[in-house]
């Protein structure tokens, strides 16, 4: 038994320049083992954090403001150059013989397609899903992207170019480093012996040395840092908003008390859901929200206008595709950039390391074409729609009656626009409602989602115990309500936050971009989707 145990824990898996024959069954879990190192970390510089933004407001703030302006001006190009290098490499790859190859063998999915969609968009999409959806064309519209330079006054070229910005930030790119390359070598490494666990990213060029690595760990605690700002930041966000909401809907008071409920509201579903397993609450929220918002996206097309919508997601995605490659890497105006592009890219990537666990394991027996397609090429161009239904709709009305919503826009912020836009279509409330239960639910269901990956990253076998997923589940919850305290600068502060903590992040997906095509080969082989050519290959395995 003594033998055995060490050859599961320190076994040399040699990384991509040989191939790799360990047996899955030596790191089968029989039971749970917690990393307390990883969860203790994490915990204790999330609590730094809190306690320095309450005790030290100002100084907190000035010091994550350096360190986002710092990252972003430093690291921004190469964040956006990672993105465009991630899409390209998993569209390559779609095309090859080798994607006909299975994620974990030759199976059966797990998860029926809808629901396998429907549970990775919902985690992707997040609070973006509504707000931001409604937010940013209108921004883009009003205050034309310096990419673009001043527009000709024409107000349709406006708006193409307003939803194309967004279109930027919240399609191909965003969907790629969260759904593809990434879950591809965490599933490929996970077949070999190793855990679904954010150093298990590094597997190609450590190989099985970083589960004992000071590397590995310091990659879990970053890598569950990063996607804590990247939730708790919307938890605390949804408070404001909704809280906002059912104030202009329902004259309840906008203060504390409203969000701290909303919030504990949020929290405990997200808890339970993710208390249940994948296999239950997470899908089962997952497909409401799909159903709720396709009957929102329904609605608000038929009660607003089809035609101008359509209309407008044919320009919008023409100028996105025109100029895909050079608005990607944009860098001409540097606040700007580091304000929009950049702050979207790093959230995005923030998230990565624990969307390809989540991924990963939702993913067993899906084709490498089927995954790429369904995370990183028809999803983005649902959101670029959706985008355009919610945004476009807004734009149309602001081209109607000029003001209408640029004006609580630059009174009241984010959350008033979608609140505005339900205002002038017909059966406003009940619109207005949905949109708001909507956000709930979006943000419930990334929130269970992350809570599972976080417990699955700090265990470093089997899966990880219902009762740590609802606990981190709580955690982020806690911590967002602390920060809405003392105002939405708590929540500024953790989302500039973001950007630092995509610093690491960045260099623990860059192998993915190389390991992926190279893992994918191996895949293919070994399930005799193509004929092996490499007397190497044969050697090696």
């Amino acid at each position: 038994m003594r033998s055995k145990t060490r050859i599961a824990n320190s076994e040399e898996i040699e990384p991509l320049i040989s191939g790799d024959s360990t047996s899955s069954a030596l790191l089968e879990p029989s039971r749970p083992l917690l990393d307390r190192k990883v969860t203790v970390a994490s915990l204790s510089i999330l609590a730094v954090f809190v306690l320095a933004t309450l005790v030290f407001p100002k100084q907190s703030s000035d010091a994550i403001n350096a360190g986002f302006s710092f990252s972003a001006k430093w690291l921004g190009l190469f964040w956006q150059g990672l993105l465009l290098a991630t899409f390209l490499c998993a569209i390559a790859l779609a095309l090859t013989p080798y994607a006909k190859a299975r994620l974990g063998g030759a199976m059966k999915p797990e998860y029926g397609r809808f629901k396998w969609v429907a549970m990775i968009m919902c985690t992707l999409l997040a609070g973006g899903g509504v707000f931001w959806a409604a937010a940013e064309p209108i921004s883009h519209y009003i205050s034309s992207p310096p990419f673009f330079g001043t527009t000709s006054g024409d107000p349709t070229e406006a708006a193409n170019n307003a939803l194309g910005q967004s279109f930027v930030h919240w399609g191909f790119l965003a969907w790629a480093i969260l759904g593809s390359l990434g879950a591809i070598v965490m599933t490929h490494a996970v077949s070999k012996g190793m855990p679904l666990r954010p150093r298990t990213l590094l597997y190609p060029v450590m190989g099985r040395r970083v589960l004992t690595s000071w590397v590995g760990t310091v990659t879990d605690v970053v890598s569950i840092l990063a996607v804590m700002a990247g939730t708790v930041g919307p938890i605390g966000f949804l408070g404001l908003q909704v809280s906002y909401g059912l104030s202009r809907l329902f004259g309840i008071p906008n203060n504390y008390g409203t969000q701290l409920i909303i919030i504990a509201v949020l929290t405990g579903v997200a808890a339970l859901s993710v208390s249940s397993g994948l296999s239950k609450g997470i899908q089962i929220m997952s497909r409401l929200n799909v159903w709720l918002a396709l009957g929102l996206m329904a609605a608000v097309l038929v009660l607003g206008s089809a035609g101008y919508i359509f209309k407008s997601f044919i320009g919008g995605f023409g100028v996105y595709m025109q100029n895909f490659v050079p608005a990607s890497l944009y860098q001409g105006d540097q606040g700007w950039v580091a304000g929009w592009t950049i702050f979207f890219f790093a959230w995005f990537l923030g998230y990565a390391p624990l969307m390809a666990i989540f991924v990963a394991s939702i993913s067993r027996g899906r084709s490498v074409r089927e995954l790429i397609l369904f995370t990183a090429v028809l999803p983005p161009i649902v959101t670029c729609f959706w985008f355009t239904v919610l945004g476009g709709t807004g734009i149309m009305f602001e081209q109607q009656n000029p003001g209408s919503i640029s004006g609580p826009l630059a009174s009241d912020g984010l959350p008033a626009v979608v609140m505005t836009i339900a205002e002038q279509l017909p059966f406003s409330g009940i619109i207005a409602v949905g949109f708001l239960v909507l956000t709930v639910m979006f943000v419930a269901t990334t929130a269970d989602s992350m809570s599972f990956s976080i417990a699955q990253s700090c265990t470093v076998k089997g899966t990880p115990q219902p009762k740590l997923r609802a606990a981190w589940a709580l955690t982020m919850g806690v911590a967002a309500a602390v920060l809405i305290s003392i105002g939405d600068g708590g929540i500024s502060a953790l989302q500039s936050f973001i950007v630092i903590t995509a610093v690491p992040v960045g260099f623990i997906m860059l192998p993915s971009v190389f390991a992926a095509p190279v893992f994918v080969r191996r895949m293919a082989i070994e399930q005799g989707v193509v004929g092996i050519k490499d007397p190497d290959f044969v050697r090696t395995q």
